[in-house]
């Protein structure tokens, strides 16, 4: 297999974007993408677009050909497609693009995620995020996915003695990390305190343990490595790509505090990047609720499981701790547009490798992770970055 880099990255403002449309917005984080690489239209192998539920949110489907549309490169007929794995649709999207470039079958390739969410009322953003949970055994009976978060959280408190304090202080790292963020949604602090009396959603987790809804669109220019120099001097490599998968409905896991996905997936990425844990200078996890970072970074071999929460007490995922988190402001802060959250992650990654993440830049990172989840975790990519 080649070896494949990363040599562009664009991103729009992520947040309620009432005066954007969707082909506007992929348009967008695909032309800055395009600059930063420094690559042309001419150049382009095959473009791959990760989008959970276009047709529900904004009644689009065939996004693969609107994206090259929009991009201005039907003339070129580019081959287009669009992939879908619920929230790690952007996640999804990048492996492909990875594995067309690795096995040699293309040497560049556009990768973008987008989702326009608040189109629809926030009753059928609910109904249609729950297509990625079990239709049959979950959302036939009301389950949405904070409520299936949150009997994680409280059997995750039952086992291992987490407190919502602890759930707290993931939402205000994340804030904290957003507010440095200019593409972030929300870009404000705030207290463990207004986390613990936010209102309710679902038992234990309040309303700022949750991602919010979000409209938003990232995208990356994917190169075989040994061109990329051609393009860019600051190049990123993907050293590892790990994907796997679990069973879709919650109650049917052997442990609903572990996401086996996540497990596997990054075992398969460790192997190939020949490293360990230890060797990660940050990661972008998947916080769609606030447990979901904890689990995160035991199913990922930072901490043990069930000492998530006490790591959050340590503070060993801060911007000046052990391993950083989520500097982007992760999906709690920065947003959760989900087609885009995959793609957006590799973004911040690739920034903070080449040393251009302005405010919230680390000191010395050279290797980082990106895990996205699709629903529960029942799909789970990762990815491992080098900078070259």
């Amino acid at each position: 297999m080649r070896e494949v880099a990363v040599i562009g990255v664009g991103l729009t403002k992520f947040g309620e974007l009432w005066d954007k449309s969707f082909r506007h917005l992929i348009a967008e984080a695909g032309s800055k993408a395009i600059l930063d690489s420094g690559i042309s239209g001419k150049d382009i192998d095959a473009m791959y677009i990760g989008s959970m539920s276009s047709g529900r949110f904004v009644g689009q489907e065939h996004v693969g050909a609107l994206v090259a549309d929009c991009s201005g490169f039907s003339h070129l007929h580019i081959p287009a497609t669009r992939v879908e794995g619920a929230c790690a649709s952007g996640g999804l999207a990048i492996r492909e693009g990875y594995l067309s470039i690795a096995s040699g079958m293309n040497d560049i390739v556009v990768v973008g995620g987008i989702e326009k969410m608040n189109d629809v009322a926030g009753s059928s953003a609910t109904e249609t995020l729950a297509t990625a949970a079990d239709q049959e055994w979950e959302a036939f009976f009301g389950a949405t996915f904070p409520g299936i978060y949150a009997m994680i959280a409280t059997r995750h408190m039952h086992e291992y003695g987490t407190t919502k304090e602890q759930l707290a202080q993931v939402a205000v790292k994340n804030h904290a990390n957003g507010a440095l963020n200019p593409y972030a949604q929300y870009q404000n602090e705030i207290t463990i305190e207004q986390v613990l009396k936010a209102s309710m959603v679902a038992y234990p987790l309040g309303l700022l343990d949750c991602s919010p809804v979000t409209d938003g669109s990232a995208s990356v220019v994917l190169c075989a490595a040994e061109r990329a120099k051609e393009f860019t001097s600051k190049p990123v490599k993907i050293i590892g790509s790990g994907q796997a998968s679990d069973t879709l409905a919650l109650h049917s896991r052997r442990d609903i505090c572990t996401l086996d996905a996540t497990v596997y997936a990054a075992k398969m990425a460790y192997k190939q990047a020949k490293i360990t844990v230890k060797d990660i200078d940050l990661a972008e996890v998947h916080d769609c609720f606030t447990i979901a970072e904890i689990c995160a970074i035991e199913d990922l071999g930072f901490v043990k499981k069930g000492e998530g929460g006490k790591a959050i007490d340590n503070k060993i995922t801060t911007r000046d701790g052990e391993i950083p988190i989520n500097t982007s402001g992760g999906l709690k802060a920065k947003g959760h547009p989900v087609g885009a959250t995959g793609v957006a992650q590799i973004v911040e990654i690739v920034l903070q490798l080449r040393g251009d993440a302005e405010k919230r830049q680390l000191k010395n990172a050279e290797i980082g992770l990106a895990h996205n989840v699709g629903g529960s975790g029942a799909t789970c990519t990762i990815h491992i970055l080098e900078a070259m």
